[in-house]
Formats: C-alpha cells, structure tokens, sequence
C-alpha cells in the first residue's frame, strides 16, 4: 500500500493507527490521495466517506482540546450530516456505518485494532464536553446551532447516568415542542423530538409531527429540505439552518431523497419510522411524478410499504398516510 501510494511505510501506519490524521496532510497532498485511491480501484462511495470521517475528526478533537473560541467549535460552524454522525457513533460507541456494512476488512495479524473506538477516557472527556456545551450554549449569544447539535449528539453516550442526563436536558426543551407550525425554534424542536426517540421515547416525535409539521407548507419544506441534507441529496455544507426555509424545494434531486427514504424504511431505523414515513408522504406529494419517473424504486418501495401496512407499530396517522403512499407507489392501482 505505501509503495503504491508513493510514501513510506510509517505514513500508512500513522493513518491506521491516527497517529497521522488525514486532515493534517497538505491540501494538494490528500487530494492527490483521493485521485490515487480512486485509480487503485477504491470505491468512489467509500472514498467520499473521507470528508465525513475528517468532520467527526474535527468534533472528537475539539472535544478533547477544546477551542478557546466558541465560534470556532466545528458544531457551531456547520450543519453536520448523517454520515459524519455514523463516523462519530463508529468512534464513540463502535456501531460500524450502515455505509461501510460488509466492506470492514476481516482481522489482520499484529495489534490492528478493529474499529476506530476511542478509548475508555477519552470517550467519557468526549460526552463531558458535550454536556458542558450544552449547559454554556443555553446561556444568551451561546449559539443555537452549537447548543442544538451537541445535546441532540449527548443521546449517544451509553453509560449508566447519561441516559437520565440527556432526557432531563431534552425534556427541559420541551417547551419549544409546544410551538405549532414553523418558528424560529422549529430545528431544535424537531432536534430534540428525534433524540428523545433515539432514548426509547416516541411519543414527543408523534406529538411534533402532528403539532409542528403536518399542514404547514413551511414546516413541511423545512423537514424535506434538512433531509435532503441529512442523507445526502443535497450537496453543499450548510452554516445554518436557514437553508430549511426555502419553500421552492431546489437545490436537490427528490429521486436521491426517495432512495433514501426507501433504504430507511427497509432498515427501520428505531424509533423513526413514523417520521420515516410522514416525510415519504410529503415529498411524493410535493413531486407526484416520482413513481412514474423512476419505477424500478417504485416497485420495490411498494412492497415495502406494503409489507409495514400489514405488520404493527406505526401511528395511525402514519397507517393513513402509508396508505396513500402504497397506492400511489403500487402499479398495479394505476
């Protein structure tokens, strides 16, 4: 690998281990890698993750060196995506990337570790940091972005007394759940509905989607548009949340969001489904030519919509609306 790639064997061993983060290398040296990667048959899929594991770099460091300005936290500075929180969750509680499923490679010989989990000390300096961003972003002119996206990050922390830490923390939120519609406080509240969910609680999730999401147009675009970004339909790094307001729903491709939302509902990602199945329904509304266009995706999202109308665990409103999803997906109605 070294002698292909043009460095000497301590390189990649410094890779492996992290002794030599990526990120540090020179601009012009890691896009070089990334071009050499490709030409030696590296997945081009794979090779994207690089950005998103860069990022959860980023945040892991900041955490354990924690930057003198508040501005400069890399949480406070962009909207991170899905794929930098499934680098994070890799590192902090070992879960591999549902990207990555069936490429880890198989154990080597030597003191290779398997995962990039961090260690013991480190990950509870990692959830400490979190929670003390939490408690000074909630002061005025804390940030909103940075206070949003380390509480919703503190449901990942496992141990003992973190669970009741975290619920505390987001159910001192509720009262931004409470808001009907859109408002200014609509990405913390849909933030920390989903978190809850992720700690075993759906019930704030269900109240937000009926409460804060279902009939309004704006808060209807804001949820498709911040899944566009979340699962990676819509491309470019986001410094706010501001881009969740645009109504005209440009600036992605609603057949890459279609994928996705199929890809989630085959996983069943807990907690989420009904979510799952609400933003399915909107944007198959929003874009109704959808099925006919791309009917291969189709076909297959209409026997999985099928297949959840016949089992249990979803809301009724979600039943209803899985309903009208299967028969607009379903040729054979057509």
């Amino acid at each position: 690998m070294a002698e292909v790639l043009g460095v000497d064997l301590g390189t990649v061993q410094g890779w492996e281990s992290g002794r030599r983060p990526l990120a540090h290398m020179k601009a012009g040296a890691l896009v070089g890698l990334r071009r050499r990667l490709a030409v030696l048959g590296a997945e081009p899929n794979v090779v994207g993750l690089l950005d998103a594991a860069m990022d959860a770099d980023r945040i892991v460091g900041a955490a354990l060196d924690p930057p003198e300005v508040t501005e400069l936290h890399p949480l406070a500075s962009w909207v991170h995506t899905r794929d930098t929180a499934h680098m994070l969750a890799w590192a902090i509680v070992g879960t591999p990337p549902p990207a990555l499923t069936g490429r880890i490679p198989p154990p080597r010989r030597g003191p290779v570790a398997a995962a990039p989990l961090l260690a013991a000390g480190d990950r509870a300096a990692f959830f400490t940091h979190l929670r003390e961003t939490v408690e000074a972003a909630r002061r005025p002119g804390g940030g909103a972005l940075l206070h949003r996206q380390a509480l919703y990050l503190t449901s990942y922390d496992r141990g003992p007394d973190a669970a009741s830490w975290t619920a505390s923390a987001l159910h001192a939120r509720r009262g931004v759940l409470a808001r009907r519609g859109w408002s200014e406080h609509w990405a913390e509240a849909r933030s920390t509905a989903t978190a809850l969910a992720r700690l075993g609680d759906p019930q704030p999730l269900l109240d937000f989607i009926e409460r804060s999401l279902a009939g309004d147009d704006t808060a209807e675009a804001a949820n498709l548009n911040y899944w566009a970004y979340w699962l990676g339909a819509l491309g470019d790094p986001q410094a706010d949340d501001l881009f969740m307001r645009d109504r005209e729903l440009s600036g992605w491709d609603p057949a890459v969001l279609l994928r996705r939302f199929g890809q989630g509902l085959v996983i069943r990602a807990p907690g989420y489904l009904d979510l799952y199945v609400h933003s399915l329904w909107a944007l198959l509304t929003a874009h109704p030519w959808l099925p006919q266009a791309y009917r291969p995706m189709a076909a297959v999202l209409a026997e999985r919509t099928g297949q959840l109308l016949d089992g249990g665990g979803i809301s009724e409103r979600s039943r209803r609306e899985l309903t009208d999803v299967h028969y607009v997906l379903d040729d054979r109605y057509h």
